[in-house]
C-alpha cells in the first residue's frame, strides 16, 4: 500500500486504481491530470504537509507553461499560413517551408482556467478520500479557488472576420458564425456524405458524440424529433456509448420540416449504400456512421469539420461552437431562451442566459421552423423543398 506517512506521489498512486467505477471518460481525465499535473508538480510533497501554497505553485507553473504553449503555436500557425500562401512552383519553396515544420513543436491545448478547475476537482475528490483514513487533517483542495471570467461567445462580425484574416488572431476563444456563414457552410458541404450530420449541428445544435450516438430507434417517424438517450466518448482511439453527461442531456429534439426531410434524405442513402456494399457493412443501427456502418470516431468529425472550414476559407469555429451557432440562430429567430435551454441539454436556465444574452439580447417566442428559416442557405436541398 504506502508507508506511515506517504507523499501526495504514493496516495494518488493508490487512490488512482480505486475509481475504475467511474464511467471511462471520468477516469481518463482522473488519470491525465494526475499523470500530467499532480505527480509532476506535486508528488514529493509529504501529503500531510501539503498545503495551499503548494497548490498555488503548482498552478503557476501551469500557466507559465500556457505562454510558451500559446507561443509555440501562434508560430506554427503563422507557418501554416505562408505553406497556404507559398506558390505552388516551384515546388521546393513549399517542400523546405513544410521541413521547417515539421521541426517545429506540435499544435498543444494551452490548459484553460476551465480545465484547471478540472484538476483542482481532482485533486479534491483524491484529498475528500484521504480525510477518512486520516492521512489528512483538511482538504487544502477546497481553499484554493480558481476564479475566471467563462469566455463569451462573440459573433464573426465583417470587422473581426477582416481583423483575423490580416491577423490570424480569433477575438475570442468561442466564436459564433453569422447565420449567412452558417448558411455559406451548409452550401459548401451539400454533397458530403455526412451533410445531415452537419445540418443538425448548425440548426439544432447537438453535442459531437450526441450525434455520433445517435439511433434509427431514436428517430420519430415523421422524422420530426430524435431522442438524446447515449451518447459516443472517446479515450484514446477507442470509442465506447455511454448516457449523456448529465440528467437535462436526456432530451428530444424537435426538427423543423428541413430538417427531417435532409434526415429523410440521410436515410435513404444510407440504406443505398448499405446494399452497394452488403456484407462489408456492419449494422450498428447509428444514424451516422463510416462508410462500413461502423460509430464514428468523435475526434474524426471534429477533425474533418476543421479541414472543412478551412477548405472553405470561413472564419473558424469549432465543432462544439456550433452549439453556439445554432443557440444565436434560434434566439435571433425569436426562439424564448427556456426552449433555447431545453435544446441544448443545458442544465439550468441561468447557463443558458449567462451565455447567450451578451451576444443576441432581443429575445421573443419562436419554433424549431423559424430558426431554420433564418440560415441563408441558398442550395436547397434536392428533395423538391424551396
Amino acid at each position: 500500500m504506502f508507508g506511515v506517512a506517504p507523499t501526495v506521489r504514493e496516495w494518488l498512486e493508490y487512490w488512482l486504481p480505486q475509481q475504475k467505477h467511474l464511467s471511462r471518460a471520468t477516469f481518463r481525465s482522473y488519470s491525465d491530470h494526475v499523470r500530467m499535473y499532480l505527480i509532476p508538480y506535486l508528488g514529493d510533497v509529504p501529503l500531510h504537509r501539503l498545503n495551499v501554497s503548494h497548490v498555488g505553485k503548482m498552478f503557476e507553473e501551469i500557466i507559465a507553461e500556457n505562454e510558451r504553449v500559446t507561443a509555440a503555436n501562434e508560430d506554427r500557425r503563422a507557418m501554416l499560413s505562408r505553406i497556404d500562401r507559398a506558390p505552388t512552383k516551384p515546388r521546393t519553396i513549399r517542400r523546405e517551408l513544410r521541413a521547417e515544420l515539421a521541426q517545429m513543436a506540435p499544435f498543444r491545448r494551452p490548459v484553460g482556467p476551465s480545465s484547471r478547475d478540472r484538476v483542482r476537482a481532482t485533486l479534491r475528490k483524491a484529498l475528500n478520500d484521504a480525510v477518512p483514513l486520516e492521512l489528512v487533517s483538511i482538504n487544502v483542495a477546497h481553499h484554493f479557488k480558481i476564479s475566471y471570467d467563462r469566455p463569451r461567445p462573440m459573433v464573426w462580425t465583417a470587422e473581426r472576420v477582416a481583423a483575423w484574416r490580416r491577423t490570424g488572431v480569433r477575438p475570442s476563444p468561442v466564436m459564433v458564425w453569422t447565420p449567412e456563414q452558417a448558411g455559406q457552410f451548409l452550401d459548401g458541404v451539400a454533397e458530403d456524405p455526412l451533410y445531415a450530420l452537419w445540418h443538425l449541428a448548425v440548426i439544432r445544435g447537438p453535442r459531437r458524440g450526441e450525434l455520433c450516438g445517435v439511433s434509427w430507434t431514436e428517430a420519430a417517424e415523421d422524422y420530426r424529433s430524435l431522442e438524446v438517450l447515449t451518447q459516443l466518448t472517446e479515450v484514446d482511439y477507442e470509442v465506447a456509448e455511454e448516457s449523456p453527461k448529465s440528467e437535462a442531456g436526456f432530451r428530444t429534439i424537435a426538427l423543423d420540416a428541413e430538417s427531417g426531410e435532409v434526415l429523410r434524405a440521410h436515410r435513404l442513402r444510407q440504406n443505398k449504400h448499405r446494399l452497394e456494399v452488403g456484407e462489408l457493412w456492419t449494422d450498428t443501427g447509428y444514424i451516422f456512421t463510416r462508410d462500413d456502418g461502423q460509430p464514428l470516431r468523435p475526434s474524426y468529425v471534429s477533425d474533418r469539420f476543421e479541414r472543412i472550414v478551412r477548405n472553405l476559407d470561413l472564419p473558424p469555429v469549432r465543432f462544439h461552437d456550433l452549439r453556439h451557432t445554432a443557440a444565436t440562430i434560434g434566439l435571433k429567430a425569436g426562439t424564448d431562451m427556456k426552449v433555447v435551454q431545453v435544446l441544448l441539454g443545458h442544465s439550468s436556465l441561468s447557463v443558458t442566459s449567462d451565455i447567450y444574452t451578451s451576444v443576441l439580447p432581443e429575445l421573443a417566442t419562436a419554433a424549431a421552423e423559424a430558426s431554420a428559416a433564418v440560415v441563408a442557405n441558398t442550395r436547397r436541398r434536392a428533395m423538391g423543398t424551396q
